[in-house]
């Protein structure tokens, strides 16, 4: 009885760490299947800002960002200040 609760309480960690390694696995797999010849690189520039250098990502590739009103017009119930608790 005693090996069947131990079993019970292993059974369960033995279950996440193979998830884990899967998932992990699926991973590495993916990343190297890419085929993208460079990789890119961070630079941080003086003013603080940092930005992808090379890499196989390109502004094509990103949906476009919203449109911002001008300030005071639209409907001020949507705005970022009526949204905090």
């Amino acid at each position: 009885m005693a090996r069947l609760a131990r079993l019970a309480g292993v059974l369960p960690l033995v279950g996440a760490v193979a998830t884990a390694a899967a998932l992990t696995g699926a991973a590495v797999f993916t990343v190297s299947e890419t085929g993208c010849a460079d990789a890119g690189r961070y630079v941080q520039h003086a003013n603080g800002v940092v930005e992808l250098v090379g890499s196989c990502v390109g502004k094509q590739d990103f949906p476009g960002a919203p449109a911002h009103e001008a300030a005071g017009s639209g409907d001020q119930g949507n705005s970022a200040r009526a949204l905090r608790p």
